[in-house]
């Protein structure tokens, strides 16, 4: 194993911070690039993280990687740092208000100036000119503040990975991911191990955040050079949503870091026999098929069915129930799907966002993140 530090700019007088990657195994074969809590405040990626590392740890001991795989514990010690009124604020920087995880350079964007005369009839020959090229690109860029610098560390760490996994979880939520309807063939046995009740396909979602600026940079340069020269999928990045921001425990992260350990030995990164394929919980779903529940007047919450089931149409999902009046509205949903998040907080505004089920038909375009 390999410790590296990576220094971030320097935002002030006296101050200073660093990301730190644990390389483990040959370089050569596959490259699996790991990170958690990108988030500073989805804390379950940062134990499965410690678990995967005293896992990945004992496989090299023994001789049994046949890749390299890199884990980032803390991906975001900017976030891990911001408290207002003891109160953690992981999701956005407090100097501008950016969310963490958006904003990532697009690599297509990066390569496609200089890549063109590299590319043949070989995929092979094609992937390992692209790599070379965002290499290059990630290479002249200047970062010229402490966040851009954060973002450029982790993209320079993980753009030539084979597969990138990005743990993050939501507010509340079953076991869920996001990630690239190109790669999703590659992406459903890890689906399958971690028991996801939801899988989320969007080819760009907008906004570059890091699991797509992975995944979807290679669909893109596809779609602009695919007719004349065969470009792989060269990076299968997944968002692995670890359920709610309380399901911290060594419970989950024991189950967690075995699923991942499990579609590593199914890839061939790791040596040995996988456990068998379980069954998969619900069949992936596009992203935009999502319908999102929204709080049409103000008042405490109370939730009225459970994470991770199949929900029908009209089913009462909350109330909202308004202390002052005495009036109660209850919360249902249109489509048929799986509700797999929904609000921590246990008082709506009106407007607010209160959960989400994923349905099997687009229903909506353009950005599709929340901020």
């Amino acid at each position: 194993m390999q410790t590296q530090t990576h220094p971030l700019i320097s935002p002030s007088l006296g101050t200073e911070r660093y990301l730190t990657s644990f390389h483990y195994g040959p370089t050569g074969g596959q490259k699996i690039y790991i990170q958690s809590s990108l988030h500073a405040d989805e804390l379950p990626g940062m134990l499965v993280a410690w678990e995967l590392r005293q896992r990945v740890a004992a496989l090299e001991t023994a001789g049994r990687l046949r890749g390299e795989i890199v884990i980032v514990p803390v991906p975001n010690p900017i976030g891990l740092n911001q408290r207002v009124l003891g109160h953690m604020v992981g999701r956005f920087e407090s100097g501008t208000a950016a969310n963490f995880n958006r904003n990532f350079h697009n690599l297509a964007e990066l390569v496609m100036p200089r890549i063109e005369p590299h590319l043949t009839g070989d995929a092979q020959r094609n992937l390992r000119a692209v790599r070379a090229a965002m290499r290059e690109a990630l290479a002249e860029q200047t970062p010229t503040t402490e966040l851009e610098s954060q973002r450029l560390a982790l993209q320079r760490l993980s753009y030539d990975a084979d597969v990138v996994l990005d743990l993050h979880c939501d507010f509340e939520a079953a076991m869920h991911l996001f990630t690239n309807p190109d790669t999703w063939p590659d992406v459903e046995p890890l689906a399958r191990y971690l028991d996801a009740k939801t899988s989320l396909l969007a080819l760009n979602s907008i906004g570059n955040p890091f699991d797509e600026i992975h995944s979807f940079s290679w669909s893109e340069l596809r779609a602009r050079y695919g007719e004349r020269y065969p470009i792989p999928n060269g990076s299968i990045s997944v968002t692995i949503e670890l359920r709610g921001q309380a399901d911290v425990s060594y419970a989950f992260a024991e189950r967690d870091a075995n699923a991942i350990v499990e579609y590593l030995t199914f890839r061939g990164v790791i040596d040995g026999t996988p456990a068998p394929l379980p069954e998969l919980a619900f069949q992936a779903t596009p992203f935009s098929g999502s319908e999102p529940l929204v709080a049409p007047i103000s008042g405490v919450l109370v939730f009225r069915a459970p994470l991770g089931v199949w929900v029908d149409p009209g089913e009462a999902i909350a109330d909202i129930v308004d202390p002052l009046t005495g009036r109660v509205v209850t919360i249902t949903n249109s489509v048929a799907g799986v509700l797999y998040a929904r609000q921590r907080a246990r008082f709506a505004t009106a407007g607010l966002e209160l959960a989400c089920v994923a349905g099997a038909e687009p229903i909506r375009s353009g950005s599709l993140l929340p901020n």
